[in-house]
């Protein structure tokens, strides 16, 4: 898949999302404001509360798509992490609210009494965001966007969020109106957890941490099948957006001229090109094969 595709594709999915957001927070506010229902309203005021992480991972992928230049010579990709851990932290303050609200409405023990048009909102949110989350997840996965990995997964925090609306609403309209904060505030757990997951995942590749060791172990077979190639010395590897970074050291004849050398290496890039989409460079350095020699590094 080539570099414009692949940005293309993930900026089509959060576009879709991002309208389809806009509608399901008009539908909850009306919902909530004409159903008399508080739980349903605070849901359309969550998702207002989406659009400024919807934004701003839009944002981080125009920024991550130009190409690397004097000043970002591995490129933008970083942005969609970076995109990623406000996500994240608007999922924890989601949860936080929602959390806060549940324990004010119990310990004053004001309950609403919603109507029908309430509990159909909550409904509609469930299924809709679920669907969201499961094709924007396999959409992500499939890019290893990790801007486009967070929104889904704020769109399983939004499916969440409304399965406890759905409840608390439901029980309230058969009249056990404490049951609206209470399941609020357990489900906030989950959303804590899932802001835990993006934030984790996005500081990962903001730190350089190691890609999948089944990523970095095909890529030493691939390489070590190349004729020419001794032995993989050493591979790294970090990820900056939707592609990974990788520096191989390669075990080489010690006779072999620098021309052949650098064919062989130029081969081994090639392929890995060929065969892996999300990978966006690699650095290759040639040692001699079954010689002492000194790996020189400060880190």
């Amino acid at each position: 898949m080539q570099r414009h595709e692949r940005f293309s594709r993930a900026d089509r999915v959060i576009k879709f999302g991002f309208w389809i957001n806009a509608v399901l927070m008009v539908m909850k506010l009306l919902a909530g404001h004409f159903g008399r229902s508080e739980a349903v309203f605070a849901d359309g005021v969550e998702s207002a509360c989406d659009f400024a992480a919807i934004l701003s991972t839009m944002i981080a992928l125009r920024i991550g798509r130009e190409p690397f230049d004097a000043e970002h010579p591995y490129g933008h990709g970083k942005a969609e992490s970076i995109s990623a851990i406000i996500v994240s932290l608007v999922i924890f303050a989601t949860g936080a609210g929602i959390l806060y609200k549940a324990v004010i409405t119990m310990v004053a023990g004001r309950y609403e009494s919603p109507q029908i048009i309430a509990v159909a909102a909550a409904l509609v949110t469930i299924v809709v965001k679920e669907w969201l989350y499961r094709f924007s997840i396999r959409i992500g996965a499939g890019l290893q966007s990790p801007a486009l990995l967070a929104i889904a997964k704020d769109h399983r925090k939004d499916a969440l969020t409304s399965v406890a609306t759905l409840f608390g609403v439901t029980c309230a309209f058969f009249g056990f109106n404490a049951m609206d904060p209470l399941a609020a505030g357990f489900t906030s757990l989950f959303i804590f957890h899932i802001g835990y997951e993006t934030f984790r995942s996005a500081a990962r590749d903001l730190m350089d941490a190691r890609p999948s060791d089944e990523l970095l172990g095909a890529i030493t077979t691939l390489a070590e099948d190349v004729a020419g190639v001794e032995h993989v010395h050493e591979i790294r590897g970090r990820r900056s957006g939707q592609y990974v970074i990788v520096d191989l050291k390669l075990d080489m004849d010690p006779e072999m001229t620098v021309k052949r050398s650098h064919d062989i290496a130029t081969e081994v890039k090639r392929l890995i090109f060929a065969r892996f989409s999300n990978v966006g460079d690699v650095m290759i350095h040639i040692n001699p094969h079954e010689e002492e020699h000194e790996d020189l590094i400060r880190l």
